[in-house]
């Protein structure tokens, strides 16, 4: 598994150092940036969502915990490089994932990246498969994947799935998602539970129509007022939920 990372030291012999160590022996490790200093790297993560970054301890106009303190909600990993050791139990405090001396020793490196690979390999692993085991395991009850985890919705409460390339927009009684899964997928999932692909871009909550229009293909109303189009290949197959 590869892993993105930002390097965040303010000398910068020492980001070159680290650079040079990755490139040579954690050739797993893609950087998108280096930053010297706290605001700039608030700035890199406006564009970058990294999975690690290699954090120093002090730097001028503020130090590494005062950075940590503005991304509360952080998705990536921390290893801190720092010269000075009695900065652990702070580390250990902020959930730190690894704590590397200054100078860098290369097996404690690699073991940083292993530790934070672990991780990583794990949670796309939980990404990746939430969904039609929570469906099953957990009744009434399904699991949308995430950049940060997972959020659990009632299926009751959806009213129709809507393509949108590889993407899916979950349309709520209130609210939308947009889910990094195609339409097929969801399709499969929520075949046992009373949806019905009713055209190639929607796939409806059977329980949420309450009106069917005559046509070609005709078209079906939601209890939200929402219509949508049925195609003509599609229409037997709503119309037997109704007989």
């Amino acid at each position: 598994m590869n892993l993105s990372a930002i390097i965040v030291d303010d000398e910068a012999n020492s980001r070159t150092i680290l650079r040079n160590y990755l490139g040579k022996y954690c050739t797993s490790v893609n950087i998108l940036g280096e930053a010297a200093s706290v605001q700039e790297t608030l700035t890199l993560l406006e564009t970058h969502t990294p999975d690690v970054i290699f954090l120093d301890v002090e730097m001028p106009y503020g130090n590494a915990f005062d950075f940590l303190e503005q991304v509360p909600d952080r998705t990536f990993e921390i290893v801190f490089v720092t010269a000075y050791d009695h900065y652990a139990v702070d580390a250990l405090n902020a959930q730190a994932t690894y704590y590397l001396l200054k100078p860098i020793a290369i097996d404690n490196l690699i073991k940083a990246v292993d530790h934070v690979t672990q991780i990583k390999q794990k949670e796309a692993v939980l990404q990746d498969a939430v969904l039609v085991p929570k469906i099953t395991s957990v009744e009434g009850k399904i699991t949308i994947p995430q950049q940060d985890g997972f959020e659990v919705l009632e299926i009751s409460n959806i009213m129709y799935c809507e393509a949108d390339d590889n993407y899916t927009k979950i349309y709520l009684e209130k609210g939308q998602k947009l889910v990094s899964k195609t339409l097929k997928y969801f399709e499969e999932s929520l075949h046992d539970h009373g949806f019905a692909r009713i055209h190639k871009s929607y796939l409806v909550n059977v329980v949420k129509i309450v009106k069917y229009r005559k046509g070609k293909g005709g078209s079906i109303v939601l209890s939200s007022g929402k219509e949508l189009a049925v195609s003509s290949s599609k229409k037997a197959a709503l119309l037997d939920y109704f007989k």
